[in-house]
């Protein structure tokens, strides 16, 4: 499995961006998938996932109301849509995806992506 990030960027406090992760190899339409982050001197911590329908979403409390997870019509696309965004928003996003929902929210999945770098200046 393949995944790769995009849509980073640099963005005053309160503007949006959207990332996207485009997934391929073997059956990643099943694939749940979800967003980390991690800022320099701090751990990977959990963002957002989507089920491989679609149908459920979860999101870290720290986001709640101003990021939405989707996937594309052809699920192998995830978009994260990042809106009123924070200074400690600022962080190395990464894709992870898994067959197994709960290791893409523990993220302890073995598939990642590169990251993309999300700054939000003050």
């Amino acid at each position: 499995v393949q995944l790769v990030e995009s849509g980073g960027g640099l963005v005053q406090a309160g503007g949006s961006l959207r990332l996207s992760c485009a997934a391929s190899g073997r059956t990643v339409i099943t694939y749940a998938v979800g967003w980390f982050r991690q800022a320099p001197g701090t751990e990977r911590e959990f963002v957002a996932a989507i089920s491989w329908r679609g149908t459920r979403v979860y999101y870290d409390d720290s986001v709640k109301g101003r990021f939405t997870i989707s996937r594309g019509n052809a699920k192998n696309t995830v978009y994260l849509q990042m809106n009123s965004l924070k200074p400690e928003d600022t962080a190395v996003y990464y894709c992870v995806a898994d067959e197994n929902p709960s290791t893409v929210v523990t993220g302890t999945s073995d598939y990642w992506g590169q990251g993309t770098q999300v700054t939000v200046s003050s």
